[in-house]
C-alpha cells in the first residue's frame, strides 16, 4: 500500500523532484546529524544542498508527521522546488501547519 502511494505521488512530481526512501538503520551516519528518529521523515535536498522548509512549527529541517492529503504534500514540493531553484535555503511552507495539533 505504501509503494503503491508513493509510486502515485511519484508520476504527479516527476518533472521536478526525486523521491528516495532511505532505511535508517543502513546508513546511521547521517542520524546525529539530521536528527533521524522518526520512523517516517521528510527532508530535501537541491544540488546536495539541504533545503529548509517554514512550516510555522518551529522545526525547519524536516517533516515528520502524515500528511493527510496528497495535494498537500505536493504543493510543499513545488515550493521547495521553486525555492532551490532561486537559490533560497529556506522557503514557506503554502500551509501554515502552526495550529495543526490545536483543537
Amino acid at each position: 500500500m505504501l509503494l503503491a502511494r508513493r509510486q502515485i505521488l511519484c508520476v504527479n512530481v516527476k518533472n521536478f523532484a526525486v523521491i528516495y526512501l532511505v532505511d535508517i538503520t543502513e546508513v546511521p551516519d547521517f542520524n546525529k546529524m539530521y536528527e533521524l528518529y522518526d520512523p517516517c521523515t521528510v527532508m530535501f535536498f537541491f544540488r546536495n544542498k539541504h533545503i529548509m522548509i517554514d512550516l510555522g512549527t518551529g522545526n525547519n529541517n524536516k517533516i515528520n508527521w502524515a500528511m493527510e492529503d496528497k495535494q498537500e504534500m505536493i504543493d510543499i514540493i513545488e515550493t521547495v522546488y521553486r525555492g532551490a531553484r532561486k537559490g533560497r535555503g529556506l522557503v514557506v511552507s503554502p500551509k501554515d501547519y502552526s495550529t495543526k495539533y490545536r483543537y
